[in-house]
């Protein structure tokens, strides 16, 4: 008997059916125009897109434009590249216009589906950002699709890597802007770190289009970014707790490969504290438990995950001397990515490289947070169902499954388990030398450098041609996945993600075109076109009659997303295909979940070798343990991303106050204001309420106003003149302060002062904003522990950041009121050497918000997030520019024994 929610779907369709139809009547809106829009010369279109403008600005919702702007837009693309939007690539750009995540499967034409949103968007004149997985792709779609635009009389603008400063400001200006996921969120922070207005790049947050969505707001949300500076050198006692690490035993540690995690038992911190104290790492009367301990405990912790969580060319590769992490989820090399927390350098210190310093953050944000910004937020992607309850719960996005183009004739096949990886391995060789004698291509994807490379000599002792696509190739990936789909190709993929190009059957033509007018420069493009597109259409005719691209995958992903990418490499367009997956019992995911009952059935069942297991019910018990992995890595995203709100909070107060601070010609209110809630904390602590006039603090209240407000006043004689409280003496104590820093103002002049306050708010807000990240940090990694005292971690943070968040704002007013009262004008010697220092200063904020994006290793994911570094100079007392950025309180560099803030670091 069929159940109500059965029945209910049959007559009603799903959710997902239903929210289809809903815009077939748009979609027949945009097509009836179509006539009317074809017959518009190229200007006219452009003149179009000037009165839709008009109309925007005017009020007139984008909804009601939508079948205008999308028919002129499809017209402008079928002008501008010869391809006509197909009725459900409409579908995918209205889903994008609604605030959605339109799942479209492979081959279906995303990057023209996002020029029709982004085209009604940007309408409105605030700027659309397009967010893609790497600077190829950012580059590659903004020039391809800024034909689009320019035949709308729209500008395109596309943002990379080290990008000249005037550059990437007209790229945010322009109406559609291409950008990375990293690059976007490293902008948002460095913009964030600058002192001026006319030096910030973004305009604000008004739409964003991601595609890959799923990769870059699920897989990469685990990896905060950051922009650091550096700390203090410790490599050589990386090399020191490397070289006690091999002699651990497997009774010193366990390892728990679900949570990526490395413990010490009992017997192992007996072990490390003998073996620490012989190596003179370790003081003879501490012990490994005391207080003092901690980092040398942290260093051996992280030295033990180097060596046991994190495997050479699985996990990173060692390139021209340097530890290079790789993506899981890609495959790519992630060149400037750096482990946090002092786990990169144990890597450095495992493979022997030169150990680079560790690093301090300046600033931080994570991908759900930056993304959170956004007005209005969309995906693409051909795999996101999967995840529907994260972008529902962290973004507020649904995930709509767009119908394909033509219907999907690719066979997929059931799993087939094999006992042992050696079983599989041999099946795999022997299906691939099958599907390649009849000369259908084969597209095998792999988990791992390691194991492509391992699968290839195989292929090579067969006689078996094939090209290798992982980290190690990546600078030919376009060329080989465009060759995947030719007669006979066989191509070994580390992973299918986000790659950019499609794999065509019998190959790509375009690259095919590129090749050949490479070779022969003097070639006439036409007649070379015309004949590739003929021997192509040949070729194609027989990958078609051999049975399409099979794709065949040696082992299942702890998601099923990313197997999804994979399988959907093949059947693009309603081409013929095939999927399969050979696994072991002896693969991470069999082993880590439930292999042992599978292997007590395969026992019964009584399999001979290389016979393997297939079935339905293997396939679904698999995605159950996949649904569970995917369920707890959401838990952990979901867990970072609630103590990350708490600073995100505070960040946006921080960054608000900047901008404001920034935007302000005369902050002198601000100052003013500082001081007198300064001014009333001293008399609250120096002459506390309800106090009689004998117990007031007469003494320390007269030194505090000399420290802090700068004015030498007889404090002690007011207190004893009859009838005076403490309302008269915070009044005297204004006064005195007001007149103190008008006589300033008049010295230096009014314009100077209004730099001067604004230059101070700014650096101490940065400053304090600094030390308060360092204080989190420290405050997350210990939280934890309170869960042992029945006490909700998560709750604790947010009261104790609550309460470090405002006494940093004390401490900020504070300073900012007594670095202005101890200003005076300076000798022309001490301007010099004060204007080397800032400019020493700005040089390393510079280099560090340009350095590469690197990565965290935070608590519970064992993710890295992305860090950019600044580099460490050689430092000369004579020279304040390789000083770096003493603190205030600290002593002068120069040696003079006075604080920096009283020498070379006081203010003009």
């Amino acid at each position: 008997m069929l159940g109500f929610g059965t029945v209910a779907r049959k007559i009603f369709g799903t959710p997902n059916d239903r929210l289809v139809k809903a815009t077939r009547p748009l979609v027949a809106q945009i097509n009836a125009l179509e006539p009317e829009f074809e017959a518009l010369s190229d200007d006219e279109l452009i003149a179009r897109t000037a009165d839709l403008r008009t109309r925007a600005e005017g009020g007139e919702s984008l909804d009601a434009l939508l079948p205008e702007a999308f028919a002129n837009c499809r017209e402008a693309a079928r002008r501008a590249l010869g391809l006509r939007a197909f009725d459900v690539q409409l579908m995918g750009g209205i889903f994008l216009h609604q605030g959605n995540i339109s799942e479209m499967k492979t081959g279906e034409g995303k990057t023209l589906v996002a020029t029709f949103p982004a085209y009604l968007n940007a309408l409105t004149g605030k700027g659309v950002h397009i967010v893609t997985v790497n600077d190829y792709l950012a580059k590659r779609d903004a020039e391809w699709m800024s034909k689009v635009y320019a035949a709308l009389g729209l500008s395109t603008g596309v943002v990379y890597p080290q990008q000249p400063e005037a550059e990437k400001q007209a790229a945010y200006a322009a109406d559609i802007t291409y950008a990375t996921n990293n690059e976007l969120g490293f902008d948002y922070l460095r913009d964030n770190m600058k002192s001026k207005l006319s030096d910030m790049s973004q305009r604000g947050h008004n739409f964003a289009i991601v595609d890959e969505v799923d990769s870059i707001l699920i897989d990469e949300a685990r990896t905060p970014l950051i922009i650091s500076g550096p700390a203090q050198d410790r490599s050589e006692l990386y090399v020191s707790v490397d070289r006690l690490i091999p002699d651990l035993s497997e009774e010193h540690f366990t390892i728990d490969e679900k949570t990526r995690n490395v413990t010490f038992t009992d017997e192992g911190n007996e072990f490390l504290e003998e073996q620490l104290k012989a190596r003179g790492l370790l003081p003879e009367e501490q012990s490994l438990y005391d207080p003092e301990s901690t980092t040398i405990v942290h260093h051996i912790n992280q030295g033990l995950r180097a060596h046991k969580l994190f495997q050479k060319d699985k996990d990173y590769i060692v390139r021209d001397g340097d530890v290079v992490l790789i993506d899981e989820f890609t495959g790519r090399m992630m060149a400037g990515r750096r482990l946090s927390d002092g786990l990169h350098q144990a890597i450095e210190a495992k493979e022997g490289c030169t150990i680079q310093p560790e690093n301090v953050t300046l600033a931080s944000v994570t991908f759900q947070n930056y993304f959170r910004l956004y007005n209005k937020l969309s995906g693409m992607t051909g795999t996101a169902a999967t995840e529907a309850e994260e972008f529902q719960e962290i973004y507020g996005l649904g995930v709509v499954e767009v119908p394909t183009n033509r219907e999907i004739a690719r066979i997929d096949e059931d799993d087939q388990v094999f006992r042992t990886a050696k079983e599989k391995f041999e099946a795999i060789v022997a299906t691939i030398k099958e599907a390649h004698e009849k000369a259908q291509p084969v597209l095998v994807g792999t988990t791992s450098i390691e194991k492509s490379e391992f699968l290839s000599q195989m292929l090579a002792a067969e006689g078996i041609p094939h090209n290798v696509l992982n980290a190690r190739q990546h600078e030919q990936e376009a060329q080989i996945v465009a060759d995947a789909g030719k007669l006979g190709a066989v191509t070994i993929a580390t992973n299918m993600a986000g790659r950019g190009t499609d794999i065509q059957l019998g190959g790509n033509v375009e690259m095919k075109v590129l090749e050949a007018l490479a070779a022969d420069p003097e070639a006439n493009p036409d007649e070379l076109r015309t004949k590739i597109e003929a021997e192509h259409a040949d070729e194609k005719a027989k990958v078609l009659e051999a049975g399409g691209l099979f794709v065949l995958a040696t082992e299942r992903h702890e998601s099923r997303r990313i197997d999804n990418q994979l399988r959907g490499r093949s059947g693009r367009q309603g081409d013929p295909g095939r999927s399969s997956f050979f696994l072991s019992l002896e693969d991470d995911l069999m082993r880590i979940f439930g292999s042992e009952r599978l292997d007590k059935m395969l026992s019964r069942l009584g399999l001979k070798d290389g016979e393997a297991i297939v079935h339905p019910w293997v396939n679904k018990s698999l995605e159950r343990a996949q649904a569970k992995v995917e369920g707890r890595n959401f838990d952990i995203r979901k867990q970072l991303l609630k103590f990350d709100d708490v600073m995100n909070d505070q960040r946006k107060v921080i960054f608000s106050q900047r901008r404001e601070i920034m935007e302000t010609e005369d902050l002198s209110e601000i100052t003013a204001d500082m001081r007198d809630q300064v001014i009333d904390d001293l008399i609250e602590q120096y002459m506390p309420p309800k106090t009689y006039a004998d117990q007031w603090d007469t003494e320390g209240l007269y030194a505090a106003a000399i420290e802090k407000l700068g004015i030498d006043v007889p404090v002690i004689a007011w207190a004893q003149e009859d009838g005076v409280d403490d309302e008269v003496i915070v009044e005297r104590l204004t006064e005195a302060s007001d007149k103190m820093l008008a006589e300033k103002a008049e010295a230096f002049g009014p314009e100077n002062m209004r730099n001067i306050e604004k230059q101070v708010l700014l650096q101490t807000i940065d400053q304090k904003w600094r030390e308060h990240l360092l204080t989190l940090e420290h405050l997350r990694s210990v939280v934890g522990f309170r869960g042992y005292a029945q006490r909700d971690p998560l709750n604790e943070y947010k009261t104790e950041a609550f309460q470090l968040f405002e006494g940093m704002l004390d401490s900020l007013r504070e300073q900012v009121t007594q670095q202005i009262a101890q200003i005076r004008p300076m000798t022309q010697e001490e301007q010099a050497a004060m204007m080397a220092q800032l400019r020493a200063q700005q040089a390393q904020l510079e280099a560090a918000a340009k350095a590469p994006q690197p990565a965290t290793e935070t608590a519970d994911a064992g993710e890295a997030p992305a860090e950019a570094t600044v580099p460490a100079d050689g430092f000369d007392e004579t020279n304040p520019e390789t000083w770096g950025n003493p603190g205030r309180n600290e002593a002068c560099p120069c040696g003079s024994g006075k604080k920096f803030k009283h020498c070379h670091g006081r203010l003009v």
